[in-house]
């Protein structure tokens, strides 16, 4: 049975020396030679000295491509013509499931043809060699972003190749991501990732984490995301891990946002150990776009604003052309400059909006309540815990396509666009706050002249490719 416990030296070694030999590349990660190449890199290139040290939000696009000149072309470009603060890498999706030959194949024949026959870089098949000479080529820090449930190996080589931050986590990167892995695997995959990450701090070098907040991207309850970036962060800390950034994703009201993104920092700053330094990342709309780069440019401005007024450490931006699928680096940079022109212009402005002070305390109680179920259900051991929540649905993620969740708990948005909950199946939820959204809905069902139904839940998942908030019905609606 697994519990939220450090791994001990002797163990990591062990599944550290396995894990290295599912991949040639595996051979060449040596621990003590890689601290001394991260020791190497300039100030400029560490990531959590960067990330925590900046005074406006910082902006981080995704990208990533199979050729490693290629990948540094594009880098460099989104660097210098997209103004990024911070660079990803986004791995491909056979790194992702661990079938590294496909991606070794994939990658010769990038190599052949010059196309990009792979969605990402495949940071496991290019070695530690080449995720150096990408460290190297760069010159800002760049994170690991990917959406791997068994992401051992590539943390092993990445770390040694010089990446200083890496994505993800046992819940994030499997309830909105797989049926094939079962979230008790996922955890104690998870942790040795997190206590690698601890075993390098240990030694000076501060690997940064980040929790993937947006989850499933569909209309998520804010206190659903935050519960679990605070599990992922404890579970993150016990290992060793002193740089957490947690991750919210946009649900589209600038109230409820901003509220969300209080609350995310607050309660990240309580839950978490005290030598944990708390950074907060928010995730531009991660839904369906519009397919009109004109009204796309409007979401993402609309973004903007949003972290202008909450102010997180950093933004992970959006391009114009999220309809169509992979941007163009072009599109990809014109997402990072509109929305930093929209911060700059906004972010030394007083914008005092109404709301925000009570959105964040309720926030805050439904926040309250899930960690305390998780907490119940282990007897205070966070891993127990979190697999009995989510095992009895007290804690659960909409629409997730895994098996380690219910998924069915529903949400839908109330007449203001804030998103709350239609169908709370088990979730643990105090009665006084599930009158709170179920009076909010009977509003908008009001409003709209009918009842609150399913239907609402479908209109909303639409809505914003549609050029709207609310999925209103088509028409009389009382306003």
């Amino acid at each position: 049975m697994i519990r939220d416990e450090r791994i001990p030296s002797d163990e990591l070694r062990r599944i550290d020396e396995e894990i290295r030999s599912n991949w040639h590349t595996g051979d060449d990660v040596d621990f003590e030679d890689a601290i001394a190449y991260h020791e190497s890199l300039p100030d400029h290139k560490r990531f959590a000295d960067v990330l925590e040290s900046a005074d406006k939000p910082l902006l981080q696009p995704r990208a990533g491509v199979p050729r490693l000149d290629d990948q540094i072309e594009l880098l460099r470009y989104l660097h210098e013509e997209g103004q990024a603060d911070l660079l990803p890498t986004t791995i491909d999706s056979y790194t992702r499931d661990n079938e590294y030959e496909k991606a070794q194949q994939g990658l010769e024949k990038a190599r052949e043809t010059g196309d990009d026959t792979l969605n990402g870089f495949p940071a496991v098949n290019h070695g530690v060699d080449g995720c150096r000479k990408l460290i190297d080529a760069v010159d800002a820090p760049i994170e690991v972003r990917h959406g791997t449930p068994d992401a051992r190996l590539l943390a092993a080589i990445t770390f040694a190749g010089g990446f200083q931050s890496f994505e993800g986590g046992p819940i994030s990167y499997n309830i909105p991501y797989t049926k094939r892995h079962g979230l008790e695997e996922t955890i104690e995959r998870w942790q040795f990732v997190d206590r690698l990450a601890g075993a390098y701090t240990e030694r000076g070098v501060r690997i940064n984490r980040e929790p993937f907040g947006p989850l499933t991207g569909t209309l998520v309850p804010p206190s659903i995301a935050i519960a679990v970036m605070l599990i992922e962060g404890k579970l993150a800390a016990t290992q060793g891990v002193r740089s957490i950034t947690l991750g919210y994703g946009q649900v589209g009201n600038v109230v409820q946002d901003v509220a969300a993104l209080n609350a995310l920092k607050k309660l990240g700053n309580e839950y978490l150990p005290d030598e944990v330094v708390v950074t907060t990342v928010f995730h531009e709309w991660m839904g369906g776009f519009p397919p009109d780069e004109a009204r796309a440019n409007g979401v993402i401005s609309f973004g903007g604003m949003t972290a202008a007024i909450a102010k997180p450490d950093k933004v992970i931006t959006k391009s114009p052309q999220e309809f169509q699928g992979v941007p163009t680096m072009e599109a990809n940079s014109a997402g990072l400059r509109t929305t930093r022109q929209v911060i700059d212009m906004a972010i030394e402005q007083k914008i005092d909006i109404d709301g925000i002070a009570e959105e964040q305390d309720l926030i805050e109680r439904e926040t309250r309540c899930l960690m305390d179920t998780v907490f119940e259900h282990g007897d205070g051991d966070v891993v127990q815990g979190t697999l009995k929540a989510f095992d009895s649905g007290a804690l659960d993620v909409p629409f997730a396509p895994s098996d380690s969740a219910k998924g069915a708990v529903l949400p839908a948005r109330d007449d203001d666009g804030r998103v709350r909950i239609f169908e709370w199946a088990d979730l643990a939820m105090d009665d006084d706050i599930k009158e709170i959204h179920k009076a909010r809905l009977a509003q908008r069902a009001d409003t709209e002249g009918r009842k609150q139904s399913f239907r609402m839940v479908a209109d909303d998942v639409d809505a914003i490719s549609d050029g709207k908030l609310i999925g209103r019905p088509q028409g009389d609606v009382k306003l």
